[in-house]
């Protein structure tokens, strides 16, 4: 079980599951930038906050901004919408009568990736959820701004144990402050931390390195 202040952020996942490198340079060395892609996805993001913190319709319990940690997992973060629906079966809540399901739900911005970015985001806040609710948690989805549509994700455990390796690994790099070496991609074009992780010198060990050469020249 991890500490609190060993905790790292949840939303990391995906930038680590899209390159080591580029998670590395922002959440070890702290550079960031921000392009079209992240400042859309950031106001998207507000806009769903923007919203009353708990809302009940019906039987329907909608929670947005939802504070989550994993002790297990070492990570902690925010998940835009969790829904609580009634059921026969499923976990009490603190004020209200009967018992509720409950469903995470991410909002992205743009459209269905054709990798797992979102999707492993998606269930680690769900496996925080399951930690702090004391329940399991089969299903949740995503939403997308470009197609205005919920996909459902199924939780598996083939899933859960791809999560728990990558948060695993993001603490060995975390804990040693390495940053790993470029390697160039065609992904490269379309990230935003491209000006400053310069995978063209594949020399390069670190941005800070690299500015503190440029420096002494």
């Amino acid at each position: 079980m991890y500490q609190e202040e060993e905790f790292l952020q949840l939303s990391g996942i995906q930038h680590f599951a899209f390159c080591r490198r580029q998670w590395a340079l922002a959440y070890i060395e702290l550079q960031w930038t921000e392009n079209v892609r992240t400042v859309e996805g950031h106001l998207m993001h507000e806009r769903v906050h923007d919203e009353t913190i708990v809302e009940k319709r019906g039987d329907l319990i909608v929670s947005r901004a939802m504070p989550v940690h994993s002790r297990e997992l070492g990570i902690s973060g925010e998940c835009d919408v969790v829904e609580f629906h009634k059921s026969k079966v499923g976990i009490p809540l603190f004020g209200y009568e009967g018992l509720y399901t409950v469903v995470p739900i991410e909002y992205k911005k743009g459209k269905p990736k054709e990798n797992e970015m979102d999707i492993l985001q998606l269930a680690a806040q769900s496996m925080c959820l399951e930690e702090m609710l004391c329940c399991e948690i089969p299903i949740g989805y995503l939403y997308y701004g470009e197609t205005r549509h919920r996909i459902q994700v199924a939780i598996s455990k083939e899933l859960k144990e791809k999560v728990r390796n990558l948060f695993e690994e993001m603490h060995r790099y975390f804990n040693k402050g390495y940053t790993p070496k470029a390697k160039r991609t065609k992904s490269c074009n379309a990230c935003s931390l491209k000006d400053l992780c310069l995978p063209m010198l594949e020399k390069t060990k670190s941005v800070q390195a690299y500015i503190a050469q440029a420096m002494e020249e």
